[in-house]
């Protein structure tokens, strides 16, 4: 087993990536733990080609010069009136929103590889059978999202943007972690939180046809691999020491802090506004003016698809907030209301509906049980 991995239940026990050798204990092959039998056999209810047009056709149109993908209120860069008056008198702004969505779309692109070689580097260390035939399936699905992002970025941009530092740095952290807890935190929890609330939120707001049901097909694999993360909380966090406890509660709010700083920065954006006439520093002086007040923030985090309410919200149910962390959170979002809230979490009823959507191209033929993204 890596050093420093918190092991709590069998069936999340790891070896070393490159210790093939306990692949191979005959006994391991009578001992596969059932708690993932329910996600592994959804996969079929779930199933879809982003190659395949009968799922989704990327070759619908949209008008990229003259219509906005996102409203201006989506956009935290119109709320600086130097940003919003510059862009309107150059007659500059369709353009600018579509260029700050390319930005976000990029970083989802990037987040989604960054998923496709986790769980895949899960399936070298997991010593369970179910646990590793899990991350084998969501390996298959994160490569068909990278897919299916790759294509709609092509299909309106041609080309993505670089990742942004900050989070390229989070995901080579979390891939080359030896230990698992950092792998499922991160990723598992944290990453795929993200993925929940922007796909939510872009669901929502964004008002490209094809947008929305790229979104909406990609959140009916997050909705199963987020819960893979939360059924190894509820087995693991309450068999932990307080030591223990507090090292997985520094790494999330460490991995929590790197997505709250690179999603939408100012800073990592300035070649953007650079792009578009703008002067990056006097942005950046300015929207840190309007925003980083904490009336300004929580209100900007009431939204249910908040990307940080999100994450904040899966730490919370995950219990990996407790009175030791909780007034660093309590810095962005009201944690009393959060509670209130219960466990339901943003998207998922959006997920369900396609999987309905996906059930009647799937199984148009014969009737499907209904499947929910609760399967444990």
């Amino acid at each position: 087993m890596a050093d420093g991995n918190i092991t709590k239940d069998v069936m999340y026990d790891a070896v070393a990536p490159d210790d093939f050798e306990s692949m191979l204990e005959l006994d391991r092959y009578n001992a596969r733990s059932t708690a993932f039998d329910k996600i592994i056999s959804a996969t079929h209810d779930h199933f879809w080609d982003p190659l395949d047009p009968k799922y989704i056709d990327f070759s619908e149109p949209w008008d990229m010069e003259n219509e906005a993908l996102l409203p201006d209120d989506q956009v935290m860069a119109l709320g600086v009136p130097y940003v919003l008056d510059h862009l309107e008198k150059t007659g500059q702004k369709v353009k600018f929103i579509n260029e700050m969505v390319l930005w976000n779309f990029s970083s989802i692109l990037h987040g989604e590889q960054g998923a496709l070689n986790l769980s895949a580097s899960l399936c070298h260390v997991l010593k369970d059978q179910g646990a590793q035939e899990y991350a084998a399936n969501q390996t298959r699905e994160e490569a068909r999202h990278v897919t299916g992002f790759a294509k709609y970025i092509k299909a309106r941009w041609g080309r993505p943007r670089p990742c942004g530092a900050t989070l390229q740095q989070l995901l080579v952290d979390i891939i080359g972690a030896p230990e698992v807890y950092k792998k499922i935190i991160g990723m598992q929890m944290l990453v795929e939180g993200l993925a929940m609330g922007a796909f939510a939120a872009g669901f929502q707001y964004n008002r490209d046809p094809l947008a929305k049901k790229l979104f909406q097909l990609v959140m009916t694999d997050e909705a199963f691999h987020h819960k893979f993360g939360k059924i190894w909380a509820d087995r693991t966090i309450p068999k932990m020491t307080q030591d223990e406890r507090d090292i997985v509660e520094d790494w999330a709010a460490h991995c929590f802090q790197s997505l709250l700083f690179n999603m939408g920065s100012p800073v990592q954006q300035a070649a953007i506004y650079t792009q578009f006439g703008l002067d990056p520093e006097r942005v950046v002086a300015e929207m840190r003016a309007t925003y980083q007040n904490d009336e300004s923030r929580r209100e900007r985090l009431k939204s249910q698809t908040n990307i940080f309410r999100v994450l904040i919200k899966t730490l919370f149910n995950a219990g990996l907030i407790t009175d030791r962390t909780r007034a660093f959170y309590a810095t962005y979002v009201d944690m009393d209301e959060l509670k209130a809230e219960g466990e339901k979490m943003v998207g998922d009823d959006i997920a369900e509906a396609g999987i309905k959507y996906l059930q009647e191209i799937n199984f148009k033929d014969r009737h499907a049980a209904p499947v929910t993204i609760a399967a444990e």
